[in-house]
């Protein structure tokens, strides 16, 4: 389980070139000078197959973008536990540790050796405190991937509330 990413460097991943940072949505916005800064504050690693970079319930302090591999999202239920989605390249996981000090909503494990990028809620105060422009672009990056979630959470349950709906009429025909 990783606590803390920045302890599990690996230089043979590709740190030091923003390339991978363009596919990352939550950096779409930023041009090439302002992915150089941003790159000084992302740290990558990899997990194994298996390995947990993290469990339900833990404190969250950092954000992490898949770089290669596959993360697999796991939530508990009452009876059981329940994968919930799988996390490709491009994808992140962790969004609001950055944010705030909420503790982890879901628990993620490497479905494969998979190799991750990752921004620490430390590194991104900073990112805000010394290139403000950067931080706000990253925030309203990261708003509109609330939002968007938020809306299709929205969307899914109104449908979920009306095939129950539906299921309640037919029984009570």
């Amino acid at each position: 389980m990783m606590q803390n990413p920045q302890k599990k460097l690996n230089n043979n991943v590709d740190s030091k070139s923003h390339s991978f940072l363009v596919n990352i949505p939550l950096f779409d916005t930023l041009d090439k000078a302002e992915l150089t800064i941003v790159e000084e504050y992302i740290r990558t690693f990899e997990i194994d197959k298996g390995e947990f970079l993290f469990k339900e319930g833990e404190q969250g302090d950092f954000v992490c973008f898949v770089l290669n591999g596959n993360l697999g999202i796991i939530k508990k239920t009452d009876k059981s536990t329940v994968e919930i989605a799988t996390l490709s390249k491009g994808c992140s996981v962790g969004e609001m540790s950055i944010i705030d000090e909420s503790r982890r909503s879901a628990t993620v494990r490497a479905r494969r050796k998979t190799s991750l990028a990752s921004l620490s809620q430390k590194d991104f105060e900073e990112i805000l405190e010394k290139h403000p422009k950067i931080g706000v672009k990253i925030l309203k990056a990261l708003l509109s991937f609330v939002s968007m979630n938020m809306r299709r959470t929205s969307k899914k349950l109104a449908g979920y509330m009306e095939d129950y709906m539906s299921l309640l009429f037919d029984y009570r025909g």
